[in-house]
């Protein structure tokens, strides 16, 4: 296959992007009631068609049209003048993606039963002790955020410093990173203690898709502006 048709490859895979951003988006409009003070009302939530679909298009589909954008942003960022930094940061961004997806499999599919038990008269499925597997997905949880956040951060940098991308969709990107997880996740967890979706994380959904749609434009319009394996190479005489 020629450089040109890889690299217009590459700018379709970076759709995948603003996809994920507006999915996102769409999955954030209406959060679940906090279960630590309205548990009733989260039950009531959560055992609803459109909290499973939300989570199913929304949550799940979007992180895995995120992994396959960012992998196509890795291999963009893999010719430009800081190649290093942006596959690092292409791994530790996919590798957080990846470890939330279980955790969104959890939520999409397990959440709704542990609703179902207490709006039946189980009520003491939430009074049941902390076992190991808490443990697990706090750490995972813990890790998977701290991923994310380093992860995108460096890839708006590398955004930036690639001389073949907007250095400012670079800049939204990393500004996204920051209303998602610090402003975002961590905030209501954290300092208002609450478990869920802050509108913050609409701001970074936004700004997901402006610089996620921003980039992909960019690759499409010059397809044949990377230099292909074979040119680089010296000639033979």
């Amino acid at each position: 296959m020629s450089a040109p048709n890889i690299a217009r490859w590459i700018g379709i895979g970076l759709l995948g992007l603003p996809l994920y951003g507006a999915l996102t988006f769409w999955s954030s409009l209406d959060p679940q009631p906090d279960p630590n003070t309205r548990y009733e009302a989260w039950s009531r939530f959560v055992t609803t068609d459109h909290y499973v679909l939300s989570h199913l298009l929304g949550s799940i589909l979007g992180l895995i049209l995120a992994i396959f954008g960012t992998f196509a942003l890795g291999a963009y960022l893999a010719r430009s003048r800081d190649p290093r930094l942006g596959l690092v940061a292409m791994v530790m961004t996919v590798l957080g993606s990846a470890l939330f997806l279980p955790a969104m499999g959890v939520s999409t599919f397990a959440t709704p039963e542990e609703g179902q038990a207490y709006l039946a008269g189980i009520e003491e499925f939430a009074e049941l002790p902390p076992i190991f597997a808490d443990t697990a997905f706090a750490v995972t949880s813990l890790l998977v955020i701290v991923l994310l956040f380093v992860g995108n951060v460096l890839l708006g940098v590398a955004v930036w410093r690639s001389g073949t991308l907007p250095r400012w969709a670079g800049a939204l990107w990393a500004a996204a990173a920051v209303f998602m997880y610090p402003l975002g996740i961590v905030y209501a967890a954290v300092i208002l203690g609450v478990q869920s979706t802050p509108r913050t994380v609409l701001v970074g959904a936004l700004l997901i898709v402006i610089s996620g749609a921003w980039m992909a434009w960019s690759a499409l319009r010059r397809p044949s502006a990377e230099p292909s394996v074979v040119a680089a190479q010296p000639r033979v005489r």
